[in-house]
């Protein structure tokens, strides 16, 4: 009898990164594959990823100093799909992410979203500094180091207006920090000072130093403020930050608890230390404090007391990351409603039943009206995935009783008639959702496993492949303000 030879499908997956100096765009094809065998549940997993097209790296166009010119991005998208031979509608995946300074334009929102609809069926729409970090550590090689040496890796991708720092140890985040540490934070126009980003200011206040719009490109504060820069980042990696560092701290302070052990550059700052991209054409050049920045970073003797590692990508990390790593497979034992996909952006709320079905059904009731007062609480509608966790073992009556809760909490939402939206912890995703069907369930079901979400996430469901599995895409939504 000839062996089980399963069949491959092809996905393609598109990874759009809009940044405060640069914009990238990556190209990528992934194959996904039952790996289960023709015996057992069928398991799809992405089997390979290959890289079809790297854009350029173009100049962010803005139409002033706070909007984004949605058009110009467009432009560039459109002709860049017209040079790697694809359409829009060839696209089934991928990331689009405004990063940096740029997600503190007032138009962040409106461009994310107009470009998933104009551009592709994009699953994801994102922007904000924990999720920038956690994609450039592994589109800049950090993650995969982590995870072969076990040892503790910061990532630090500094761009043209943020760091973002992210801390793994094999394949678990340890905590993320992010900066106002970027080359684009002192600009310059005719060898002069043309302008300082507002932390910036704060900060040559604070230290009282005097440079002001409009001083030579020369002038030693401008040293200075990149000296204290990379100081600034060798005592976050440190967890040694001191009062005079928060003003150019964008959120939180450093959240890991393990030393660190391995560092690693990415981002337009790392270019500039290691020149990977020297010999490709860029309309990009430097009137920024970005090369003293680098500069000040190579010679600064704290940093030395960590291993540096070089990374596979400097400035095309994140973009890297956003095409290729963002995306996960869900289980092939689901139920969906194909009419209602792709959903997009839709906050989690996790439901743990900590190994008691009765307990949890009797307080099933308690915690969706929590949900709701979380995410709906204008009472306008908004939706949101259900992830239910720790269930025991279940036979079919559990199920029934399962579904019969699930439909009763459901009608306590602000918009019954809206999808019900489910993740399993177990592979019970497609006995859930029939049974709820056969209860005549008058909304719509959407009932997925084999995805690891968590309370607070946010996900994309995207419309299902041939293989009758839907790619996902998780994350933290999080526009941030400067």
């Amino acid at each position: 009898m000839a062996g089980f030879q399963p069949k491959k499908e092809a996905i393609i997956s598109a990874g759009i990164d809009i940044g405060t100096s640069t914009t990238k765009i990556i190209i990528s094809r992934f194959s996904l594959m039952n790996v289960a065998g023709s015996t057992h549940v069928p398991r799809i997993e992405i089997v390979d990823k290959e890289i079809l097209y790297k854009s350029p790296i173009f100049r962010t166009p803005l139409q002033d100093a706070t909007t984004i010119d949605i058009k110009g991005v467009e432009l560039i998208i459109r002709s860049q799909y017209e040079d790697a031979g694809i359409q829009s509608s060839d696209i089934e995946t991928g990331a689009v992410i405004i990063t940096g300074e740029t997600a503190t334009k007032q138009n962040a929102r409106e461009i994310v979203h107009y470009l998933s609809r104009e551009v592709g069926d994009f699953l994801v729409a994102a922007a904000g500094p924990d999720l920038e970090g956690i994609i450039a550590a592994k589109g800049s090689g950090t993650y995969d180091y982590a995870l072969k040496t076990g040892r503790v890796t910061a990532n630090i991708d500094i761009g043209g207006g943020t760091a973002n720092i992210a801390v793994y140890k094999r394949d678990k985040l340890l905590g993320t920090c992010t900066m106002h540490v970027g080359g684009r934070l002192i600009e310059f126009k005719d060898s002069t000072v043309m302008s300082i980003s507002p932390p910036i200011e704060q900060l040559l206040k604070q230290e009282n130093k005097s440079l002001r719009l409009g001083d030579t490109n020369r002038h030693p504060d401008i040293k200075f403020i990149a000296d204290f820069m990379a100081d600034s980042i060798t005592r976050v990696l440190a967890k040694e930050v001191k009062a005079e560092d928060e003003v150019l701290l964008l959120g939180h302070k450093p959240n890991w608890n393990e030393p660190v052990e391995a560092i690693m550059f990415s981002g337009g700052i790392s270019e500039c230390m290691y020149e990977q991209e020297i010999t490709r054409p860029s309309d990009i050049s430097y009137n920024d404090i970005g090369k003293q920045l680098a500069a000040s970073l190579q010679s600064n003797r704290r940093l030395t007391e960590w291993d540096w590692i070089e990374p596979e990508e400097t400035v095309r990390a994140t973009v890297l990351g956003a095409g290729t790593q963002t995306t996960e497979i869900s289980g092939a034992t689901i139920q969906v409603a194909p009419d209602e996909l792709p959903v997009k952006n839709v906050p989690v709320y996790k439901y743990s039943f900590h190994g008691h079905l009765e307990k949890g059904l009797a307080a099933l009731g308690q915690s969706i009206k929590e949900a709701i007062n979380i995410y709906d609480s204008f009472q306008e509608g908004q939706n949101f995935v259900l992830y239910l966790a720790d269930l025991p073992y279940v036979g079919f009556k559990d199920i029934q009783k399962l579904a019969r809760a699930i439909l009763q909490v459901m009608e306590l939402r602000h918009d019954p008639e809206q999808p019900i939206l489910l993740v399993m912890q177990m592979d019970y995703a497609k006995v859930l959702g029939q049974t709820l069907l056969a209860m005549n369930a008058r909304q719509s079901v959407i009932c997925i496993d084999q995805i690891n979400v968590d309370h607070g996430d946010y996900m994309d469901i995207g419309r299902a492949l041939q293989s009758e599995v839907v790619p996902v895409i998780v994350k933290t939504l999080t526009f941030h303000s400067s």
